[in-house]
C-alpha cells in the first residue's frame, strides 16, 4: 500500500467516517466512496435518491422531435471523476470477480438483452443505480444488504 492510499484511509477514518458505510458495498473502495462524500458533500441536498444520477450525468440524452423519442448516450453533466469512479465499481461488479448482489443481477439482465453496446449500457445503469444505493446508504445510515429488494419481498410474504 502506498503513502497516498495510507493517507486516503487515514483521512476517511478520522474526517470523513460515512464512507465506512459506503465502501460496505463490495467494489467501492476508499478512494470512491470518498470523492462521492466530497462531491455530495450534504446528503440532504437531493429530496429523492433517483436525483443522484442525473446530478452526476449517468443518465440518457434524449433527442425528442415529432413521433421520435431517441435515446442517445449519457449526458456527461456531472462530476467527471466521480462518474468515472463510479463506472470503474459496475465494471468491477459486472466483472467475472463481482459479487453475486442485486446490483450484478441488474446489470446481467440487461447485458443479456443484446445489442452493439448492450455491455456498455448495463455498465452505466449499474454505475446510476450504485450512485442511488450509496445516497440512500449514506442518508439512513443502514447497513448495506446486498439482497435488499429480495429480502423485502420474503418479508411482506411472510406476514
Amino acid at each position: 500500500m502506498t503513502e497516498y492510499e495510507k493517507g486516503i484511509r487515514e483521512i476517511s477514518r478520522e474526517k470523513y467516517p460515512e464512507t465506512a458505510t459506503l465502501q460496505a458495498v463490495v467494489g467501492v473502495g476508499p478512494i470512491t466512496a470518498l470523492a462521492y462524500v466530497l462531491t455530495l458533500e450534504d446528503p440532504k441536498r437531493f429530496w429523492k435518491s433517483r436525483d443522484v444520477g442525473p446530478f452526476l450525468g449517468l443518465v440518457p440524452k434524449r433527442d425528442q422531435s415529432g413521433d421520435t423519442d431517441k435515446q442517445l448516450s449519457i449526458t456527461k453533466a456531472g462530476n467527471f471523476a466521480l462518474r468515472r469512479l463510479l463506472v470503474g465499481c459496475a465494471q468491477y461488479i459486472l466483472g467475472a470477480f463481482g459479487p453475486e448482489c442485486e446490483l450484478r443481477e441488474f446489470g446481467l439482465k440487461l447485458a443479456e438483452r443484446g445489442g452493439k453496446n448492450a455491455k456498455k449500457r448495463a455498465v452505466v445503469a449499474v454505475a446510476r443505480k450504485l450512485a442511488v444505493v450509496l445516497h440512500r446508504l449514506w442518508l439512513d445510515e443502514a447497513s448495506y444488504d446486498p439482497f435488499y429488494q429480495l429480502s423485502r419481498k420474503q418479508l411482506s410474504h411472510a406476514v
